[in-house]
């Protein structure tokens, strides 16, 4: 956000932290560690709905050597092929995958489905049962996370990014019976989860659910632990 390394606490951008870091150096460093993908926001964008950081999330790409995929303020097929022509490898999709799904679909036809990340912000109802968020996590949908995975699977999806809000930026450990849910549930879907890691603890029972990927962000930069330590453990 504002060109610079930033975390949000629940997704509120009034409780924002500003972390004194270049991105573009934070990612390197990441690199030299070991990580091999970095997930990046662009806030600017997810905040005003139009694609702000775009080239600096490119250069990002293009100096650190590692495999971004980014979100935030998509709205526009423009948007995802100026990220995919200057080297993203991954384009996510959030509050657009709700609104639109007819078009979100189309995307994933014409520019291949291992292309687009639907991001799924949950909130769990009463009864426990996840139901996804948008625009910045204010309004919640009328379709559980069920109905909308069901959706998208007859059009190919591939990957999706799964948050529990309540758990985001908090360090309080991961929605793991979520997670297995979602994985016993779709298989054939690689999911990457994010949310809620503050210690290895967290990390190693992610991992014991073999998911395609995990998210880990505030806890790296207030040295919780380390990429490597995070990798091997």
């Amino acid at each position: 956000m504002d060109g610079g390394c930033v975390r949000l606490f629940k997704g509120d951008f009034n409780q924002r932290t500003n972390y004194d870091a270049d991105p573009i150096e934070v990612a390197k460093g990441f690199k030299a560690a070991g990580a091999e993908w970095l997930h990046v926001v662009d806030l600017d964008g997810a905040k005003n709905a139009t694609a702000e950081q775009s080239q600096l999330i490119i250069d990002i790409a293009k100096k650190s050597g590692l495999s971004v995929q980014t979100g935030g303020g998509i709205r526009e097929l423009f948007h995802v092929q100026r990220l995919l022509q200057g080297g993203i490898e991954r384009v996510v999709i959030g509050s657009l995958a709700l609104k639109n799904p007819i078009m979100v679909k189309w995307w994933m036809s014409d520019l291949g489905a291992e292309k687009i990340v639907l991001a799924l912000d949950v909130k769990m109802n009463e009864n426990g049962v996840p139901y996804p968020t948008s625009h910045g996590w204010k309004e919640t949908g009328d379709k559980s996370l069920w109905e909308v995975l069901d959706d998208y699977k007859t059009a190919g999806l591939q990957t999706i990014l799964v948050t529990d809000i309540e758990r985001d930026g908090v360090l309080g450990g991961s929605n793991v019976e979520l997670y297995q849910a979602i994985g016993n549930k779709y298989p054939s879907i690689d999911l990457i989860t994010s949310g809620g890691v503050g210690t290895l603890d967290h990390v190693k029972s992610l991992k014991a659910l073999n998911p395609h990927g995990i998210i880990i962000g505030k806890a790296l930069y207030e040295n919780k632990f380390t990429v490597e330590e995070a990798i091997t453990c």
